[in-house]
């Protein structure tokens, strides 16, 4: 499996701020902690006398949400609740948990199952994002898709429990956890006091205020048919988060083809949508989360008429064929790196 090395989302972020490390006590040089955590390296920094207070319990939370929601710890809720799939008990859950499974379930109905977070047995099936990937059989494609199904999950919100319908069936929050662990690092940035600041969890931005000069953060976005992890543009922001989801992430090859590891529901196979990536910007970093791989699986007509039906939405569409579709609110903020270039790019209204 290749797991590419790119710009996603902050490369320009990085280099055009000069960051430097500090201690927080100094108002204009950021704190900065990194690690890695679900599944990918996790980098907060922040600016501020409170700031190492705050990047400290910032990364405990990431930590906390990560035992809570991985697939990979034995003990963890998600894990539980896989593991009691069809036997008819509800099993009690964290408010965190039921909170984003419950933000699962609303954009599993807004897309029509193209984001669905009981595709678990699928993407086990799969492992693209493991050392070992392989190419399943049409049979146990077949077998798989019928367990996939949101509406057989069932939350009992009075109780905080929640159950799976069936046995074999398997919850994977990989599409969604990072964006809920990025706005819980928000929340504890703003109780510290912190006015400037961003979170970088493997591609998954939330941008707190601008920089502390007043001015916006500039985040570039990946260039899905670069080798060198070139982007295709640049974007402005302030307060609000970037998640892209995009063919070029994780992917393997097998006998000439390659699979990307954007998997969808309904065929059971990676995502053939005509897209290459989706980036989503919004205030809410789980909203974001959820929508760019909604977005990808249904492709752009149907993606765009989705985020034009959500308030405070915006996206960047990139086609296989090298076009960028933008959504009118990014009209001021995003511009081409080359605008003499390959890539072409049109806004819709």
């Amino acid at each position: 499996m290749k797991n590419k090395s790119i710009c996603r989302i902050f490369m320009v972020i990085f280099s055009s701020l000069g960051f430097l490390a500090g201690c927080g006590g100094n108002p204009e040089i950021p704190v900065e902690e990194q690690g890695f955590y679900m599944g990918t390296v996790v980098t907060v920094k922040a600016y501020g006398p409170k700031a190492q207070r705050a990047a400290d319990e910032a990364m405990k939370r990431i930590r906390d949400l990560q035992d809570k929601m991985t697939i990979q710890a034995p003990d963890g809720e998600i894990q539980r609740l896989n593991a009691s799939a069809g036997n008819g008990a509800y099993v009690p859950l964290s408010s965190d948990s039921i909170h984003v499974l419950k933000t699962a379930l609303k954009y599993a109905r807004l897309s029509r199952g193209s984001f669905d977070v009981t595709i678990g047995p699928l993407v086990q099936a799969w492992g693209i994002s493991t050392q070992n990937p392989q190419v399943p059989s049409l049979t146990e494609i077949e077998r798989i898709k019928k367990m996939i199904n949101y509406q057989d999950l069932e939350i009992n919100e009075k109780e905080n429990t929640a159950r799976l319908k069936n046995t074999g069936q398997m919850v994977d929050l990989g599409g969604i956890a990072k964006g809920y662990a990025g706005d819980e690092v928000v929340k504890i940035f703003k109780a510290y006091g912190i006015e400037s600041a961003f979170v970088n969890l493997g591609g998954n931005v939330v941008a707190l205020g601008g920089k502390p000069d007043g001015s916006s953060w500039n985040v570039g976005i990946q260039d899905p048919g670069a080798q060198d992890g070139g982007c295709t543009g640049v974007l402005k922001i302030k307060d609000r988060a970037v998640v892209t989801s995009g063919d070029y992430e994780r992917y393997f090859e097998k006998d000439g083809l390659r699979y990307h590891h954007i998997l969808d529901p309904k065929t059971g196979y990676p995502s053939k949508s005509g897209l290459s990536s989706v980036t989503i910007v919004t205030e809410k970093s789980m909203d974001a989360d959820a929508l760019s791989t909604a977005a990808f699986v249904l492709g752009l007509a149907e993606g765009l008429e989705l985020v034009q039906s959500l308030e405070g939405v915006e996206a960047i569409f990139i086609t296989g064929d090298r076009q960028i579709h933008i959504t009118s609110g990014l009209r001021d903020s995003f511009t081409l790196a080359d605008p003499g270039g390959t890539y072409q790019c049109h806004e819709k209204t």
